[in-house]
C-alpha cells in the first residue's frame, strides 16, 4: 500500500503558521530598521541650563553647523595651571551636557580648557542624530575652538565617550588633534548591535556604521584607551582591540570592576590623570 498523504485540512494548517511567522518576522525586521536610531540615540527631554548655574566659570556658546544647525556647548577656561591645551568632549549616546559638568570641572582644575556640546536633537539642539549628522556637529565644535578661539590644532585633545570615540576618531582621520582619548570605545556600532542583537540581522538592517578601528588605522596622533573590565554595554574585547590597532603611539587603561555607566568611567581620577598626562605631553 502506498503512503497515505496529508490531509489537506491540516496542509492548509501548516501553510497559515507559516505565513504568519513569515508575516511576524517581516513586521520586526521593519519595525527594527525604521526605530533602530531610537534604540542608538537616547537624548534627554528638555533644554539644558545655563552653564554658569551648573559649572561655575564656563559659558554658554553656540556652535554653527554646515548644514545650518545652532548647537549649543559650554566653554570652560582652565582653572588650574594652564597646559595650554583645551579637550574636546565628545559625549556618549545618552542625556546632555550637563551630565558631563563633574569631568569638565576636574579636566580644567588640572589645566585643561575644556568645550562640551550636544549633538543635534540632544539638550534642546535642533534637528535629529544621525552617523552624518554628528560628524557635522564635532567639525562645528573644533571649527568654533580653532577658527573663533584661535586654539592651534596641535593643542587640541579630542575626548570621547563610547558613541563619541568614534565621533572624535572620524575627525581626527581629516583634522588631526595633538592627541585622542578614546573611552570605552566599541569597534563598530555594527559590532555593539550584533552582540546585543543577535537574533537580529544587524549588519544588514544598520543605517549608521560608526567604523572606529577601521578608522583608528589612520589616527597617528598619541592615543589614550581607557575602559571598564566589566563593562556589560562595549565590550572590553572590543575596546582592546581598539588599543591594539591605533596607529599612534598607544597607552591603555583598564578599569578594575567598572561597567559602562560606573562613575569612574565618567570623571573617575585614573580617567582624569590619563587626560592630564595626555595633555602635559600634547603641551611638550
Amino acid at each position: 500500500m502506498g503512503r497515505r498523504r496529508p490531509p489537506l485540512r491540516h496542509t492548509r494548517r501548516v501553510l497559515q503558521v507559516l505565513a504568519v511567522v513569515v508575516v511576524l518576522v517581516l513586521v520586526v525586521l521593519t519595525l527594527a530598521y525604521v526605530f533602530q536610531r531610537r534604540l542608538v540615540y537616547l537624548p534627554s527631554s528638555g533644554p539644558v541650563p545655563a552653564a554658569a548655574t551648573v559649572l561655575p566659570g564656563a559659558r554658554d556658546v553656540r556652535l554653527t553647523t554646515d548644514d545650518g544647525l545652532a548647537l549649543g556647548a559650554w566653554y570652560l577656561p582652565a582653572t588650574g595651571r594652564d597646559l595650554g591645551v583645551t579637550v574636546l568632549v565628545a559625549p556618549g549616546n545618552a542625556g546632555d551636557r550637563s551630565m558631563r559638568a563633574q569631568l569638565a570641572g576636574a579636566l580644567a582644575a588640572r589645566g585643561m580648557s575644556v568645550l562640551l556640546f550636544d549633538y543635534r536633537g540632544y539638550g534642546g539642539n535642533p534637528g535629529d542624530p544621525s552617523e552624518a549628522g554628528l560628524a557635522l556637529d564635532v567639525r562645528a565644535a573644533r571649527s568654533y575652538l580653532v577658527d573663533e578661539l584661535g586654539v592651534p590644532p596641535e593643542r587640541l585633545v579630542y575626548f570621547g565617550e563610547s558613541l563619541g570615540a568614534a565621533v572624535v576618531t572620524g575627525l581626527a582621520t581629516e583634522h588631526p588633534p595633538g592627541g585622542l582619548l578614546l573611552r570605552s570605545p566599541f569597534t563598530s556600532l555594527a559590532d555593539v548591535g550584533a552582540k546585543h542583537f543577535p537574533f537580529l540581522p544587524v549588519r544588514l538592517l544598520l543605517k549608521d556604521r560608526f567604523p572606529l578601528a577601521e578608522q583608528i588605522r589612520e589616527v597617528r596622533v598619541p592615543t589614550v584607551v581607557v575602559y571598564g573590565s566589566a563593562d556589560s554595554v562595549v565590550p572590553r574585547e572590543q575596546s582592546r582591540t581598539v588599543a591594539r590597532v591605533a596607529g599612534g603611539p598607544v597607552t591603555s587603561i583598564e578599569e578594575p570592576g567598572a561597567d559602562h555607566n560606573d562613575p569612574e568611567l565618567f570623571d573617575g581620577p585614573r580617567l582624569v590623570d590619563a587626560a592630564a598626562r595626555l595633555s602635559e605631553r600634547v603641551a611638550g
